[in-house]
This record gives structure tokens, C-alpha cells and sequence, in this order.
């Protein structure tokens, strides 16, 4: 009886808000939208209604009492732990199933690839001094920029020649010691521009630099 009294009181609740906001509408209409007293009072009693069945739907229905609700978890059965006497009323399939530990994952194997580039290789042949004084413009090795000519220089490096006749461990010291450039002659494919230079001919890029059109 009193759920039920409670229920009504809340839905006189209800539409009397609604009521009010349907009186202020039905002004509106009349004064601001120019309506008839007639149709202003007609469109004011709808939304009465709506505001009132919304309104009674949203403050008057029943939620469920907080003793109803159940904590997620609360019907799991405690695990004993290892060495302690089950809880009564525990399931002996629960009591002898073991704990299952993760095994930690394994790294993956290293790349072969990578192990040879990280490896320190054979310093090549460098030189105190370029030849004749006159060392090559190494700029026109496409990935050579100027800082990295002065790199090179200061390891001995200042020719063609030097630079194509690299080995394969030569390559992987020099890209492990270019600071702040590493990998770039891998990377670039130095060798290969420099034997081409080295025999007179031209690349592509080595045609810009002559022309002026890099650096």
C-alpha cells in the first residue's frame, strides 16, 4: 500500500511540473508564435502530456533494491590455496586442479642479417692524405653530403677507388663508425656508385653535382 501511494504521489509530482512547463509553452505559443488562445491551449495540453509521461517514466519507476544486487564474484566458490584444508563445500575438481604458471615468453631469435651488420668488421685501407693533395668529390656518391665528406675524410677516406674496392666486413666497419650516419653506405649503396666513378664513367646523381644542381 504505501509502494503503491508513493507511486501516485510521484506521478502528481510529475505531471504538475509538466503542467507548469505546459502553461509556460502555451504562452509562448500565443504571445511569441501568434496562435489563437484555442490552439495555443491545445498545443499546451500536449505537451503537458508528453512532459508528463516522461517525466513519470524517468522519477517514478522502481529500481531494484540494493540488497537484490549481487557483487559480480559473490557466488564463486573460494580456491584453497596450497597445503590448506578445503572451505566446505568446495568441488574436489576445483580443489585438484593445479595452478597453471605462464611460462615468460622467449625472445625471438636474431636476424642473421642484423648480427652481421652489428658486427665492428675490417677498418679498410685509409690514408693520411689524399693523393696529390687532391682528393675526389665524394658529393657526387649519392648519400655523401658535405658533413659526411668531412667524416669520411677524417677516417681516410677520400677517394673512388678506396671506396669501391670495400669488402663486405669494410662495409659493415665503416657503417658501425660513420657517427650520426650509420648504415648509410649499405643503405646508399656506396660500392656500387663509387665503382662506376672510379672508372670515369657518370651516375645520374654525379651529373647534378657537376651541374651545380646539389649543394
Amino acid at each position: 500500500m504505501t509502494q503503491k501511494s508513493g507511486s501516485t504521489s510521484c506521478t502528481i509530482s510529475s505531471f504538475a511540473m509538466a503542467a507548469f512547463i505546459g502553461a509556460l509553452a502555451t504562452i509562448v505559443f500565443r504571445i511569441f508564435a501568434g496562435y489563437l488562445w484555442t490552439q495555443s491551449i491545445f498545443l499546451g495540453g500536449l505537451v503537458i502530456v508528453a512532459l508528463g509521461v516522461v517525466f513519470a517514466y524517468i522519477f517514478c519507476r522502481e529500481l531494484p533494491a540494493l540488497q537484490d544486487v549481487q557483487a559480480p564474484g559473490a557466488d564463486r566458490k573460494p580456491v584453497p590455496q596450497p597445503g590448506e584444508a578445503p572451505a566446505p563445500g568446495v568441488d574436489k575438481a576445483v580443489e585438484a586442479e593445479p595452478v597453471k604458471v605462464p611460462e615468460p615468453a622467449r625472445a625471438a631469435a636474431p636476424d642473421p642479417g642484423e648480427v652481421a651488420a652489428a658486427g665492428e668488421g675490417t677498418r679498410p685501407e685509409a690514408l693520411s692524405a689524399a693523393r696529390d693533395g687532391k682528393a675526389d668529390n665524394l658529393k657526387e656518391i649519392k648519400g655523401i653530403g658535405p658533413k659526411l665528406e668531412k667524416l669520411c675524410n677524417t677516417l681516410g677516406f677520400y677517394h673512388f677507388d678506396q671506396i669501391a674496392s670495400w669488402s663486405a666486413d669494410e662495409v659493415a666497419w665503416v657503417d658501425q663508425n660513420l657517427e650520426g650516419f650509420k648504415g648509410r653506405v649499405t643503405r646508399d649503396e656506396w660500392v656500387a656508385q663509387a665503382k662506376v666513378l672510379a672508372a670515369g664513367g657518370e651516375t645520374e646523381f654525379s651529373k647534378k653535382v657537376d651541374d651545380g644542381k646539389v649543394y
